[in-house]
């Protein structure tokens, strides 16, 4: 797996001050996405044990709230597998900073491959918001918080898992 970017003060892709990882690699494409130069899986530098050390360490102020995945794609099969022991040492060493994940696929897919890949299962349970649904450029709406386009949705993963079904998060406004 390679990663294109780590912003370690990032305000914009959700609640609070974050550390955010921009995985390299998605095969979605949208129309006009923010961040194209993201879609190639070879695009950027390797994530390894190295870099794991960097996040772990950007971390650790008290102000900052967590950690947020995006890209690139965090749930393309090779990925998620890439991003596992960064969530392990995440949940292991900060736990009551939450994890958010953006995602071009929807939550209903993402459920549906935990049922039968243990990865995943075990990536989802690491995530607290999930912010799903392809980039519709015909759909953008700069005023809507924490998303670009009126599909994608703010999902509280923790509430959805326990509730099996969808919970949408406060900020999903």
């Amino acid at each position: 797996m390679n990663y294109t970017l780590i912003k370690k003060h990032d305000i914009a892709d959700g609640v609070g001050i974050r550390v955010s990882l921009f995985v390299s690699g998605c095969t979605h494409h949208c129309k006009n996405c923010f961040n194209p130069e993201t879609w190639d899986f070879n695009n950027g530098k390797p994530f390894d044990e190295k870099v794991i050390e960097e996040i772990i360490e950007d971390m650790k102020p008290d102000w900052i709230v967590g950690l947020t995945l995006l890209g690139g794609e965090p749930w393309e099969d090779a990925n998620q597998r890439g991003l596992l022991p960064l969530l392990r040492r995440v949940k292991k060493e900060y736990p009551n900073k939450d994890i958010w994940s953006y995602s071009g696929y929807l939550y209903e897919d993402i459920l549906k491959w935990s049922e039968t890949q243990d990865y995943t299962k075990e990536m989802l349970s690491y995530i607290d918001v999930l912010v799903d649904g392809e980039f519709v450029d015909e759909l953008k709406n700069p005023a809507l918080y924490f998303r670009g386009s009126s599909n994608q949705r703010v999902i509280d993963v923790k509430k959805s898992l326990k509730k099996g079904k969808v919970v949408l998060h406060e900020k999903n406004i």
